[in-house]
């Protein structure tokens, strides 16, 4: 099978929320043909475009978008050992939690995943994370990046009390703060004040990367 007709087959079964089963088996494809890991997950990243904007749209449900979610994770998961840096590379410690008021955690669990890939050593705070367990996190760990997420519009505002607090707390100055979400936008990234903002887990490790670097 042709390298871009099994990429095609991997974005059409995101963008059609066709399961886990279907996607593994074109994954395994791939990887029997020596397809880059990163080229798969560029094909998963259309998919997840296509299905998110279905759902903007009303097409799809939030069942859709979760199951695209936890097709996601599953991908990755596969092809971490593929992913995989060196063993002794080490980037950073970051502190990655979902924002208070929000239980989602694929988008985080993913996020995760891509990260400790590429060689940084993720400390999940989990769900519903309040302002202060990222604080006393920092106190504990001293990460030298802090990624925030949320699902829900109604956790935003509890990204910006969180960046509040490690500003009123003179943490600002020792850690990046990258945020992302689906309801979240470089646009309001900026306006409360975070260092960056990744689309989706892939572009979050660039822009952790990118970070590191400022």
């Amino acid at each position: 099978m042709p390298m871009t007709s099994i990429l095609e087959k991997i974005e059409q079964t995101f963008a059609e929320v066709s399961g886990t089963g279907s996607m593994k088996e074109h994954a395994q494809d791939a990887l029997a043909q020596h397809i880059p890991p990163l080229e798969i997950l560029g094909s998963m990243r259309k998919g997840l475009a296509t299905a998110g904007a279905k759902y903007e749209r009303g097409e799809y449900f939030l069942s859709e978008l979760v199951m695209t979610g936890i097709m996601a994770q599953d991908l990755s998961i596969m092809l971490k050992p593929y992913l995989q840096g060196a063993k002794n590379q080490f980037l950073a410690k970051v502190v990655i939690g979902t924002a208070k008021g929000d239980l989602h955690d694929i988008g985080k669990n993913l996020v995760s995943i891509m990260l400790s890939s590429a060689g940084f050593q993720v400390l999940d705070l989990g769900v519903d994370a309040p302002p202060e367990r990222f604080t006393e996190a920092i106190e504990r760990d001293r990460p030298r990046i802090v990624a925030i997420s949320c699902l829900l519009t109604i956790a935003m505002d509890a990204m910006k009390t969180t960046i509040d607090r490690l500003e009123r707390q003179g943490f600002r100055k020792e850690v990046r703060v990258l945020v992302g979400g689906r309801p979240i936008t470089s646009d309001f990234a900026r306006l409360i004040g975070a260092d960056g903002y990744g689309a989706d887990a892939i572009e979050a490790v660039s822009v952790a990367k990118a970070a590191l670097a400022k």
